[in-house]
């Protein structure tokens, strides 16, 4: 059965759901998840998780990620994006220098309210559902960081190329919708690409077309998620027993997480060293 990770450049007009899908029937998996949903009309590195690998999406739902982003200014839409209805066209008479200033005033810790089309639940109910019955209904602020947000190019008509970096749950579509906001000319989002996400770059993706071409060839295993980590081999057939029985483990080792390897070299497990135990923290091997 196949078993890895696959980085995925998600093609425009795609949900990830249906990339997951079309993945299901390439491989003949029913197990496969991916990690940090990107927007239809977005593109870019998509994580997806197949077969023994699924065991491993939690742990890369976190972490930095980083987008190209291009913002139009003068256009205000129910979605925060040019694929919504417009509620609001303006002029733009804002400078480059103006847009450029208006940047630091989002870097670092900060809060946003998410988009009424968003897939968030609000007394069990998602809000793009709502949204599309033409309900809106209060959100609360989200605390998320941005770590560097820097302007790359005026591309002309009102139209600005951004490099976001930021944590986990940030819409780049309000992001864009509150630029506008502030610059009193009203914004959104044109286009989004994400280059980075879980520790995995945009040069490592591969495309759905690549994947039906060479199927399994393409995932990379599981340990690829935690390449960040140094490695530990278990050095006695007694240890090993012990490891694949859930049970922790003498070792002496800097406090921290560690990738686990049996004798023979596969993958067991992802440990936190702790006053020379290392406990498991999840599991990889086949049981």
């Amino acid at each position: 059965m196949p078993n890895g990770i696959v980085i995925i450049d998600k093609p425009q007009g795609w949900t990830s759901m249906d990339v997951c899908a079309k993945l299901r029937g390439i491989l003949h998996e029913k197990r496969v998840g991916h990690t940090g949903t990107l927007d239809p009309m977005a593109t870019g590195v998509l994580p997806v998780f197949v077969g023994q690998a699924t065991k491993a999406v939690s742990f890369a739902e976190g972490g930095q990620k980083v987008y190209e982003a291009v913002l139009q200014l003068g256009l205000v839409t129910d979605t925060q994006d040019t694929t919504g209805e417009t509620l609001e066209e303006r002029a733009v008479t804002v400078t480059e220098d103006e847009v450029r200033a208006a940047l630091p005033r989002f870097l670092g810790e900060i809060e946003q309210i998410p988009p009424m089309y968003s897939a968030i639940k609000v007394n069990g109910q998602k809000l793009y559902d709502l949204a599309r019955q033409g309900r809106e209904v209060a959100r609360k602020p989200r605390k998320i960081t941005i770590f560097d947000l820097a302007l790359t190019q005026n591309l002309g008509n009102g139209q600005y190329a951004l490099r976001v970096v930021c944590s986990k749950g940030t819409y780049i579509r309000t992001l864009c919708h509150d630029l506008g906001q502030v610059l009193g000319c009203g914004g959104c989002m044109a286009a989004l690409r994400r280059t980075e996400a879980s520790n995995f770059r945009i040069d490592e993706a591969v495309t759905l077309e690549d994947v039906q071409r060479e199927g399994e060839a393409l995932l990379r295993p599981t340990d690829n998620l935690f390449r960040q980590y140094p490695a530990y081999t278990i050095p006695s057939t007694e240890q090993e027993r012990k490891c694949l029985c859930g049970n922790p483990l003498r070792a002496k080792l800097p406090d921290g997480l560690y990738r686990v390897y049996g004798r023979d070299g596969a993958f067991l497990a992802l440990s936190e060293a702790k006053d020379g135990t290392l406990t498991s923290k999840r599991n990889f091997f086949s049981v």
